[in-house]
């Protein structure tokens, strides 16, 4: 069996052998609010809104490293739909944070992974979290000589409607996504909801969380055809579980880009003829299915 679905299988293990002991513990466990994905990189270790402890604190750091069926970006394989592994550091000082992530993929240049370094502040005012920050994506070793690297700056704001429904939005702009010379824009939300604990996972958080967003394009440099990508609509759903610095998360992505449409967007190298030809952006109507939908489990641990 492959290194990666023993991990899986072992982190599933772990939850029921816990479920079952649970439910024969007196005393209930903590809830704890996971993240709400607006479409992050990697295993991001610091990702949303702080915990009033963290903001509290003048120093702290978050360390996550996991594995996952598949590794999806804004409802996209990077990893040609098989697992992928990946790790993430943050330190924060004060509201000021810098972090790095590691993760493996599979893509059309074969870099070795995808590498991230990013920074920004984090303010709360009347109930509003806020993260203002810029990651600089870095893919090394890729192929005949491509280079795809390129900044992001984002934006993001977090709610916390009740005790157990919070809701989240942002928006990232890049001049130059994956140095193709178009800029892109993606806007995003989504709510979570801490569910009630269970009289068989007592010392088992769960939470459900959802998003929507929508990804579009400037035009590409002339070199590379000078159309703009294909904007598309993504969304996910999903329920996560925690135990102690533990979690698993179970989650459906999807896009309403077509196969033909998905093929120009990713230049997957696996592409199979046979679809709708259009002469300026897919001549050869090549499809791919990176783009299609597909359930993802991620199992990855915390430490801060």
């Amino acid at each position: 069996m492959p290194i990666i679905a023993r991990i899986m299988v072992a982190g599933v293990i772990w939850f029921v052998a816990g479920a079952l002991a649970a439910a024969r513990a007196q005393t209930a466990g903590a809830q704890t609010a996971e993240s709400i994905s607006l479409g992050a990189h990697g295993f991001s270790a610091g990702h949303g809104a702080q915990t009033q402890e963290s903001r509290d604190d003048l120093f702290g750091y978050s360390l996550s490293a996991g594995a996952a069926t598949d590794y999806i970006y804004r409802g996209v394989t990077l990893s040609d739909h098989k697992p992928a592994v990946g790790a993430a550091f943050e330190a924060r000082y004060g509201s000021f944070y810098a972090g790095s992530t590691v993760t493996s993929v599979r893509l059309p240049s074969d870099p070795a992974a995808e590498l991230s370094f990013s920074g920004g502040v984090r303010k709360s005012f009347s109930g509003f979290d806020f993260d203002f920050g810029a990651t600089y994506f870095l893919y090394p070793g890729e192929t005949g000589g491509t280079n795809t690297d390129y900044w992001e700056v984002l934006a993001r704001v977090d709610r916390k409607l009740t005790d157990t429904v919070r809701v989240a939005a942002g928006f990232a702009y890049s001049p130059d996504i994956s140095n193709t010379g178009a800029w892109s824009k993606y806007t995003a939300a989504g709510i979570g909801i801490d569910l009630p604990d269970s009289r068989f996972l007592k010392d088992i958080s769960t939470s459900f969380t959802a998003g929507a967003g929508y990804f579009w394009f400037g035009d590409q440099s002339a070199a590379i055809g000078g159309f703009p990508l294909p904007a598309y609509a993504t969304w996910n759903a999903g329920v996560t579980f925690t135990r102690d610095r533990f979690h698993l998360d179970l989650r459906y992505y999807d896009t309403n880009l077509s196969r033909e449409n998905c093929y120009v967007f990713t230049g997957d190298l696996n592409a199979r003829p046979g679809g709708r030809v259009d002469p300026m952006t897919n001549p050869e109507g090549l499809t791919s299915g990176w783009c299609s939908a597909t359930v993802v489990a991620k199992f990855w641990f915390t430490l801060d």
